[in-house]
């Protein structure tokens, strides 16, 4: 969350990707430092994932995450 913040602050586009466990943990962090930090959530758990599940994933959350870095400011 912070090194989106930095990049923000810099000009810069950011996104973040977590899995869905951690909405309240984003949420809270983000009201926290004042900004809005857009993020993606992907299904949780993540850890476990073999590589083509970690590919459909990405492929999933492909879309929300080109729609975060594309949205105005």
């Amino acid at each position: 969350m912070h090194d989106i913040a930095d990049l923000e602050g810099r000009g810069l586009i950011g996104v973040f990707l977590a899995s869905s466990e951690f909405r309240d943990a984003a949420d809270a962090q983000s009201a926290a430092l004042g900004l809005a930090v857009p993020y993606v959530l992907v299904p949780h758990p993540i850890q476990d994932r073999t590589d083509a599940e970690m590919q459909t994933l990405a492929d999933g959350a492909y879309a929300a995450v080109l729609a975060a870095v594309t949205a105005p400011a």
